[in-house]
């Protein structure tokens, strides 16, 4: 056990009494802080010092820590992809201990996000738990939420609502497709958003719900020019789910919603999209995955809003 768990566990857990806070603040911080480290690793965490994340009740909301910067609020680049994963699963798991059911419309979607110095905090609106149910209930969220995630040994921690006092002023993410509200819908209809197969599957749902506009009465879709329509109806479906980096979709996929021969032009204008760096490659398992270049944000803005093609992205005819 970590430190901190050893600690905490002495202390009472989530029902630690305030004379233990101080020191258990300081534990915490020092968690978070070695956490960060570990996520820009090759591997992040161990069996015996896994990054940690904790979690508490407290005025009618569920609340968690992580060690992301708290810069993804409104910079969806301030993470990386593993860093992004432990974020997703820690959302799914709010989501799953509030128990949460699916959204109405965009509106309904309740995440906040805050600050404990600089480390991302969390926050959903949930019923009265009782801070020594969440002992035994907070792990088991967390662990079946980030379960998979690649070269990731991750913890998460009941704790005391006091720990969590200073996390200064809570508000929505920025960004009607911020990751964020990406990840608190894939969990709120039943997915897991650590889970990318999990994220595709409901792709469409939640496409709707974000922006129901989307895919009908756009401006990409009145392009007269093919393979630029195609074009920017991916890089739209794209950003409207949130995909620049730590979510990411298979290459196949790039052709979902086109019929007959779209689909194969579909497939060619992808890449090029690659070719040009407007999208980006990982590798994976059998499969190529790909994400929204952030260095080219602005070239992708463009041509989706207005169909202005950046120097060297090459169309096919």
């Amino acid at each position: 056990m970590s430190e901190l768990a050893t600690e905490l566990a002495a202390a009472g857990g989530a029902e630690a009494p305030p004379r233990t806070t101080a020191r258990l603040r300081q534990l915490l911080l020092a968690a978070l802080s070695e956490g960060r480290a570990e996520l820009g690793r090759t591997r992040s965490g161990s069996k015996d010092r896994p990054v940690t994340v904790a979690m508490a009740a407290g005025d009618g909301r569920l609340l968690a820590v992580t060690p992301a910067d708290a810069a993804v609020r409104a910079d969806r680049q301030a993470v990386d992809e593993r860093a992004w994963l432990l974020v997703a699963a820690a959302v799914g798991a709010l989501v799953q201990l509030s128990e949460a059911g699916p959204p109405g419309d965009a509106a309904d979607l309740a995440l906040l996000a805050g600050a404990l110095e600089d480390h991302l905090v969390l926050a959903a609106p949930a019923p009265p738990l009782e801070p020594g149910a969440l002992d035994d209930l907070v792990p088991l969220a967390f662990e079946e939420q980030a379960h998979g995630i690649d070269r990731l040994r991750a913890q998460a921690l009941a704790v005391p609502t006091a720990l969590l006092s200073d996390a200064g002023e809570l508000r929505p993410p920025i960004g009607a497709a911020h990751p964020l509200r990406i990840a608190e819908a894939v969990a709120r209809l039943g997915g897991r958003p650590a889970e990318p197969r999990s994220v595709e599957d409901l792709e469409d749902a939640v496409l709707e719900l974000i922006d129901p506009a989307a895919g009908r009465t756009s401006r990409p879709h009145e392009d007269p020019d093919p393979a630029r329509r195609i074009a920017r109806r991916i890089l739209q479906r794209l950003d409207g789910m949130g995909k620049w980096g730590g979510y990411h979709t298979d290459f196949a996929h790039l052709a979902r919603g086109f019929a007959g021969n779209d689909r194969a032009l579909a497939q060619s204008v992808g890449e090029s999209l690659l070719a040009a760096g407007l999208l980006a490659e990982k590798p994976s398992v059998g499969q190529r995955h790909v994400f929204l270049n952030p260095r080219r944000a602005a070239d992708i803005r463009r041509l989706i809003e207005s169909g202005e093609a950046p120097a060297g992205l090459v169309l096919p005819a």
